[in-house]
């Protein structure tokens, strides 16, 4: 059993800057960890992910503005959001998983309960 707290949500100015972060109760070395947000109204979106390895994926509406990093000897991972705009506001949860046999996708079985960054325009 593995309890994630994220923290570093705050309201911040378009063009600013956040570091999201998430801390978990036990070791998080074999799990991946992913950022996901959702925003009043819409569909969850997987934000980014990074493998127990340290292999990185970002969605295309955030890959080179966000930054998703690890540190297993703290316990932490990270997300640095960049040049924020508007539409980035929204709850953002961290998540650890594992890729099923078989599968190419992750299967979250550990959720945090989430951050609430906003950003004004």
């Amino acid at each position: 059993q593995v309890q994630l707290v994220e923290s570093g949500g705050d309201l911040v100015q378009a063009g600013g800057s956040l570091r999201l972060s998430c801390t978990a109760s036990g070791s998080i070395a074999i799990f991946a960890m992913g950022w996901h947000r959702q925003a009043p109204g819409k569909q969850r979106e997987l934000v980014a992910v990074i493998s127990s390895g340290g292999s990185t994926n970002h969605a295309d509406s955030v890959k080179g503005r966000f930054t998703i990093s690890r540190d297993n000897a703290k316990r932490t991972v990270y997300l640095q959001m960049n040049s924020l705009k508007p539409e980035d506001t929204a709850v953002y949860y961290c998540a650890a998983g594992r890729r099923r046999l078989g599968m190419v996708s992750y299967e979250y079985n550990y959720w945090g309960q989430g951050t609430q960054v906003t950003v004004s325009s």
